[in-house]
């Protein structure tokens, strides 16, 4: 099937330009300039529209085990919920757990997607456990599944935790494969003391889950990840969700160095704050739990975080959306804040969120999309099949109205989830039709797609990486 979407403003990440976009199948064949498109049964009317690339989020979590329970987003509900905000393309995280064969982890994710996603998937792959045999399978992963990162974690011991001569071993296996080392960096041995310091003094509160995650062990972590990348022959290095000013100056400093160091932020760390929700009456802040956790309102870690993106110290957002229901999930933390699974659910709103930050002034229309969609793309071996309207890309497309308004809440929302982190916010503009790979599946709010369109990508290097 071709069609064509005329009338349209095609946003690139330089930028706004009119063009008309012809697609044939599932590929992007051409753009031309307003009125020289060849003739084409089927049109999109894009007047008065952006027309962007889909969304590629790179960090999600569907269906994760965490802390006595799962995830509740569904491949199927957390991949519809996607497509309804404008991404068309999620990377996951396939997990190995220590003494389990990381083949088996990465199996045990493709039959979780299997016929369930409606929209594109990658993974990234999990070491639970730093061994020789993990070491190989880095290999392997890169050379034949498609599969070119790897997330290790400083926090958690007893669970994902690495210790510094395992992270070690992983980025030199990293630096010689091609390979991307993504780190989860908090200090946890450290985090565990204060949780159980602020718990002996009664301390239960879901607010104080932020106070014991304090932003120097955030520093400290980042910092010395960072430094054992440079002793691993620089190998690259991208710092998950980071959340506050400090982690921040170590990564501008590290790539003012020219090191292959790389960070992302999230929409709650842009938005939100630990005084206003984790501190929330009662148990409501159990709602924005979350780590790393959300920052002091009366720092400047929102004002440095938006400059990060402006500066591109700071080079993707992504979710890190990772859901749980109030409801016999959250609640298992009640009268003790370290037992809350930690997750908040934005895989829906973040083109949206992000979008407000344009009309803020914060970010010009080219960021706003290298930042959801070209440079995740090209940070995790998708583009040009991804990320960017060229020819010869999947036909990922979104129209983005800029004159309507989107208001989130937990009664209009797709995800599998009894609230919303978002409650009563309202865009000031609107994911108006998403195409995924040359099909029309939202269109006017009506959802059009199906589980089991959504394909798995297999994945390239990094562009980034020297």
């Amino acid at each position: 099937m071709s069609f064509l979407i005329k009338n349209g403003t095609v946003v690139g990440p330089q930028g706004p330009n009119a063009a008309d976009v012809l697609v044939d199948g599932e590929r992007i064949v051409a753009l031309y300039a307003p009125g020289t498109a060849p003739d084409v049964p089927d049109t999109i009317d894009a007047t008065g529209k952006y027309v962007i690339p889909g969304g590629v989020d790179a960090h999600t979590h569907m269906q994760m085990p965490f802390g006595g329970t799962q995830a509740s987003d569904t491949f199927d509900t957390g991949t519809r919920a996607a497509a309804f905000g404008g991404t068309t393309t999620i990377i996951d995280f396939a997990i190995q757990r220590t003494g389990e064969v990381v083949q088996d982890g990465l199996a045990a994710w493709h039959e979780k997607t299997a016929g369930n996603c409606h929209v594109d998937y990658g993974f990234h792959m999990i070491l639970g456990g730093v061994d020789d045999e993990s070491l190989k399978a880095m290999d392997q992963l890169v050379a034949t599944e498609g599969i070119s990162s790897f997330k290790l974690f400083m926090a958690y011991p007893g669970v994902f935790y690495s210790d510094d001569g395992q992270i070690l071993r992983a980025m030199q296996k990293a630096r010689d494969n091609g390979a991307m080392i993504m780190m989860h960096a908090e200090n946890g041995p450290a985090i565990d003391v204060l949780v159980k310091q602020a718990l002996e003094r009664g301390e239960t509160d879901p607010y104080y889950h932020g106070v014991t995650r304090p932003q120097e062990l955030e520093a400290e972590a980042t910092s010395r990840a960072i430094w054992l990348a440079e002793v691993a022959a620089d190998c690259p290095l991208y710092i998950v969700h980071l959340s506050a000013s400090k982690a921040l100056e170590q990564v501008a400093a590290a790539r003012d160095r020219g090191r292959n160091v790389f960070a992302e932020t999230c929409p709650q760390y842009l938005y939100l704050t630990l005084e206003d929700q984790l501190g929330a009456p009662g148990f409501e802040g159990a709602k924005w739990v979350c780590s790393t956790p959300l920052r002091s309102k009366h720092e400047s870690h929102q004002a440095d975080l938006w400059k990060g993106l402006k500066t591109n110290d700071l080079a993707v957002v992504s979710t890190d959306h990772c859901p749980f229901c109030m409801k016999d999930q959250k609640e298992m933390g009640i009268g003790d804040f370290s037992k809350i699974p930690n997750g908040i659910g934005s895989v829906e709103h973040r083109v949206d969120l992000l979008y407000q930050g344009v009309v803020d002034g914060k970010l010009s229309l080219g960021r706003w999309v290298e930042t959801i969609a070209t440079t995740p793309a090209r940070m995790f071996g998708m583009y040009p099949k991804k990320g960017v309207i060229a020819p010869g890309s999947d036909a990922d497309i979104v129209l983005y109205d800029p004159a309507g308004r989107t208001r989130i809440s937990v009664d209009t929302h797709h995800m599998n989830m009894d609230y919303s982190a978002w409650e009563g916010w309202e865009i000031a503009g609107k994911v108006d039709t998403v195409i995924s790979r040359g099909s029309v599946i939202v269109q006017n709010g009506e959802y059009k797609g199906h589980a089991g369109h959504g394909k798995y990508v297999p994945r390239g290097l990094s562009e980034y990486l020297v």
